[in-house]
């Protein structure tokens, strides 16, 4: 889908603000959005829940935990005081 730059600002913005993922902060307005159109969301597919799914899930968040943890720290100061930094902004 093509979008527009000043919808695609909006929809990061959105995003950034309500700490979403830019498809889920869409998918959330529209919604919120469809009932007043009449549209209702399709229902959502329930989570697989066997065992070979779980450890594929658990696989794939390990996977993206040890991204994370080889990630540099590029801040060295505590947590406490980076966030009151950003608190007093």
């Amino acid at each position: 889908m093509n979008l527009s730059q000043e919808t695609e600002a909006l929809a990061q913005r959105v995003a950034v603000a309500k700490r979403l993922p830019v498809d889920d902060a869409i998918r959330q307005a529209l919604e919120a959005f469809a009932p007043s159109t009449n549209i209702l969301p399709e229902p959502r597919q329930p989570r697989d829940l066997s065992p070979a799914a779980v450890a594929a899930r658990l696989a794939r968040f390990q996977e993206f935990a040890d991204e994370l943890a080889a990630m540099p720290i590029l801040d060295p100061r505590p947590v406490q005081e980076i966030v009151d930094d950003l608190n007093a902004i």
